[in-house]
């Protein structure tokens, strides 16, 4: 039975299977939790991602973890918040999905997200706190036995009270 829950945290620190980065589509680093992870791993994440030709918006990559305490970084790409009409919640699920599928294939059970796309992508935080709460319980809903532990890593206590009534509402559901 997996456990899932919003924890307040820095998603670097953490010593699990995989933290999932919320990138931009050249995988080479950038501003918020993306340039935290790159610093935080050193330069052999940025050298790993140059060999893997960017990312579109919903898919996700694997890379080791390097000087983290994560094994691997699972990279992916959210979609910029345009007002909703840009199907952006298809593309939030899609980066869930991915990046699941991802830890999946390569026998990751521990999974820590930051809060994709609400940073300098704009995405409201109620929303993709309700998108991201929705698919993973999709997803454990489907395998409950798959993964282990998944946590929504949030920077605020807010985002984490946020999250956390996302996944209290989906686990109802």
């Amino acid at each position: 039975m997996t456990i899932w829950r919003a924890i307040q945290a820095d998603i670097t620190t953490l010593a699990v299977d995989a933290i999932v980065n919320a990138a931009n589509s050249s995988l080479l680093g950038g501003g918020g939790v993306d340039g935290a992870i790159h610093r935080a791993a050193g330069p052999g994440l940025l050298e790993e991602c140059r060999t893997l030709g960017g990312c579109p918006v919903g898919e996700a990559r694997l890379t080791r973890g390097y000087a983290l305490p994560a094994r691997h970084v699972i990279h992916t790409v959210g979609p910029v918040w345009r007002g909703g009409a840009s199907r952006e919640a298809g593309k939030l699920a899609a980066c869930y999905r991915s990046s699941l599928g991802v830890a999946e294939a390569h026998g990751l059970r521990t999974i820590a997200f930051p809060a994709i796309s609400t940073g300098v992508y704009g995405y409201p935080i109620d929303r993709a706190a309700g998108i991201a709460a929705a698919t993973v319980d999709d997803v454990i809903r489907r395998n409950p036995d798959l993964f282990e532990e998944i946590l929504f890593v949030c920077f605020s206590a807010p985002d984490q009270a946020v999250y956390a009534a996302a996944i209290e509402a989906a686990a109802g559901a």
